[in-house]
């Protein structure tokens, strides 16, 4: 779905409530706090900042926030009874939907001292996104996107979650078109002026295989290993790709 003018400025206020909400996510991720607290703290300030939760109630998800903890890839569902500890990786995901727009974007934290396979882990995945938005330009196809991606997390020795993919985002959470994290350059839709599209490498240190919990939701590593998830919102334009969630240029 092509968006115009307003549209893009509606959906750039909604990517600032998410980018913000991430940096407040930030500031709160410590020993000893629970998810659901996590989750409560970011739901209060996308409230207050005139939004909604994307994700409360989406497709009967119970919280507004997916926090997923270690070798969990996404979809984690908070609670008072998850503790995070030093040296665990959570990756939050968070929604919020402004005057009928949707902003989606994502990040895995650290907690205190993390290993240095974790921080080279989030680091790639980061870095994977920028790989990925060089080739989100006019003229370009999805398959571009998706291919620099994969090509650069293997390059560095970790793999693609195949399973679970980005996707367009506006007036609904998810759209067309699909944007997998993997691919072939020159295949897939063309990208033109207008669209916004919700890019996520999900990268995991071992392999790409991925298991389900019994309860539907919570997507972990086949393997264990630890997994990382960097997204954000992003509009083609005829200038280049604009990060709608992106607060801190540095993150």
């Amino acid at each position: 779905r092509i968006k115009n003018k307003e549209q893009l400025s509606l959906m750039k206020q909604a990517g600032r409530i998410v980018g913000e909400a991430l940096l407040l996510a930030r500031e709160s991720v410590r020993e000893g706090i629970s998810t659901w607290e996590l989750d409560r703290i970011i739901r209060e300030f996308i409230e207050k900042s005139g939004a909604v939760p994307s994700f409360l109630n989406y497709n009967g998800f119970p919280a507004s926030t997916c926090i997923s903890i270690n070798d969990e890839v996404i979809h984690g569902i908070p609670s008072k009874k998850r503790i995070l500890e030093v040296g665990d990786i959570v990756s939050i995901d968070v929604g919020a939907k402004f005057r009928g727009f949707h902003g989606d974007a994502a990040r895995t934290i650290p907690v205190g001292q993390v290993s240095r396979e974790a921080l080279r882990l989030i680091d790639v995945a980061r870095r994977s996104f920028f790989e990925g938005i060089d080739k989100a330009v006019v003229g370009n196809r999805i398959g571009d996107i998706g291919h620099a991606i994969q090509n650069f997390v293997e390059g560095e020795g970790f793999s693609v979650v195949r399973t679970y993919i980005g996707h367009g985002v506006g007036q609904e959470l998810h759209e067309q078109p699909d944007v997998p994290n993997y691919g072939l350059p020159g295949r897939g839709v063309r990208l033109c002026a207008g669209m916004t599209l919700a890019i996520e490498p999900m990268i995991n240190a071992g392999g790409y295989e991925v298991v389900t919990d019994p309860g539907g939701w919570t997507v972990r590593t086949a393997d264990r290993s630890l997994s990382a998830h960097y997204e954000n919102t992003v509009a083609i334009t005829e200038d280049g790709p604009c990060v709608f969630t992106l607060c801190d240029p540095d993150w």
